[in-house]
C-alpha cells in the first residue's frame, strides 16, 4: 500500500506538527461513500417538487425531525465532543449508545470519523488538514475551489487518516471496534426505521414510502450538508472573537441546525470545552443535553468553560 506525507506549512504561531502518514482507501469504500452521499443529496434536491404534489404530512415532519435531532446530537455530543475531544467522561452504556446513534447519522464509522477530525485539528487550515477550504490559496477562484473541496470533495480523496495514529484509544476498546465494524447494518437500520414507523403509524404503504423519503433520505442529506458546512462555511466566514491558530469563525444562522457546532471559533480556541456557544444568546443544545446527562449521572468530569478561561481566549479590542 502506498503512502504520502502531510507536510504542514510553516509560519507564525505555534510550531507545526511533524509529518504524518496517510493510508489509501479502497475502491469499494469510495463507491459506498458516493452512494451514501449522492442518494440523500438527490433526495434533498427532489424534496420541493415531491412536497408540492403529494407526500408530506405532519407525520413525516415529526419522524424526520426526531431522527434528525437524535442522530445530529449524537454526532455533536458523541462523535465530536466526547470521542474526539474528551469533553466529558461517559458511562459505558452511554458510550455505546453515542457510538451507535452517531453511526446512524451515516457520516461514517466512529473510528474513521474521529481520526479525520483529530487530524483536522492537528493541521487546522494548514497542509495536512483533510478538509481546509484554504488549501488551494487565498484568491477568489482558489477559495471557491477550496470551499467545494472542504464541503464535499474531501470525502472522495483516495487516502484516509490512519486510526492507528489518530484514534489508538478507540482501537483499544473492543466494544467501539465492534460497533465501528457494524457501520453498514446500523446505517441500513437508520434508513429503514423511519419507513417502518411511518408505515405502522399510517397503516399504509404510502405512509412508509413518504416517511422513508423525508425521515431517511432527506434527513440524512440535510444533516450531511449541515455537518460539512462546519468544514466549509465556518472556516471561510463568521465572527472571530477568540484567538485561534486557524480561520475558524462563528456562524450564528447555523447554530440551531448544527446543535451549537457552528460556534466554531470558540471550539478551535478551546477544543476540549463541552460548550461551544459561550457568549450571551449563543444557542448550544448539545451543551444543554450534556448538562442534563451530568445531572442524571450519565456523564462526569465535564469540561465546562469558566469565565477566566473564556476571557483568556478573547481577542483584545
Amino acid at each position: 500500500m502506498t503512502t504520502t506525507l502531510d507536510r504542514p506549512t510553516t509560519g507564525s504561531g505555534p510550531s507545526a506538527p511533524a509529518p504524518t502518514q496517510r493510508q489509501a482507501k479502497g475502491t469499494s469504500e469510495q463507491v459506498a461513500m458516493a452512494l451514501f452521499v449522492g442518494l440523500p443529496f438527490l433526495a434533498v434536491l427532489a424534496a420541493i417538487p415531491v412536497a408540492w404534489g403529494w407526500g408530506l404530512t405532519w407525520r413525516d415532519v415529526i419522524i424526520a425531525a426526531v431522527m434528525y435531532m437524535i442522530t445530529g446530537h449524537a454526532i455533536s455530543i458523541g462523535f465530536h465532543r466526547y470521542f474526539v475531544h474528551g469533553s466529558f467522561k461517559a458511562t459505558r452504556p452511554l458510550r455505546a449508545v453515542l457510538a451507535v446513534l452517531g453511526q446512524a447519522a451515516i457520516e461514517g464509522d466512529v473510528i474513521t470519523w474521529v481520526a479525520d477530525h483529530r487530524r483536522h485539528h492537528k493541521f487546522s487550515d494548514k497542509d495536512g488538514d483533510p478538509h481546509s477550504p484554504w488549501r488551494f490559496g487565498n484568491t477568489i477562484p482558489a477559495l471557491a475551489r477550496g470551499f467545494v473541496y472542504a464541503h464535499i470533495g474531501w470525502l472522495f480523496r483516495s487516502d484516509r487518516s490512519p486510526p492507528q495514529r489518530y484514534a489508538p484509544d478507540l482501537l483499544k476498546d473492543p466494544m467501539i471496534v465492534k460497533i465501528s465494524k457494524n457501520f453498514l447494518p446500523i446505517a441500513i437500520a437508520s434508513l429503514l426505521l423511519p419507513a417502518v414507523i411511518g408505515g405502522l403509524w399510517s397503516m399504509s404503504w404510502q405512509g412508509a414510502v413518504t416517511a422513508f423519503f423525508w425521515g431517511s433520505l432527506a434527513r440524512v442529506g440535510l444533516l450531511h450538508h449541515v455537518t460539512w458546512s462546519i468544514n466549509s462555511i465556518c472556516h471561510t466566514m463568521g465572527d472571530r472573537p477568540f484567538e485561534s491558530r486557524d480561520k475558524s469563525g462563528n456562524v450564528w444562522w447555523l447554530a440551531v441546525l448544527s446543535f451549537g457546532e457552528s460556534w466554531h471559533n470558540l471550539h478551535h480556541a478551546d477544543p476540549t470545552s463541552a460548550r461551544h456557544g459561550v457568549l450571551p444568546g449563543q444557542i448550544d443544545t448539545s451543551a444543554r443535553l450534556i448538562s442534563w446527562f451530568e445531572k442524571l449521572g450519565w456523564v462526569r468530569d465535564v469540561r465546562w468553560p469558566t469565565p477566566e478561561r473564556i476571557a483568556a481566549r478573547r481577542l483584545a479590542g
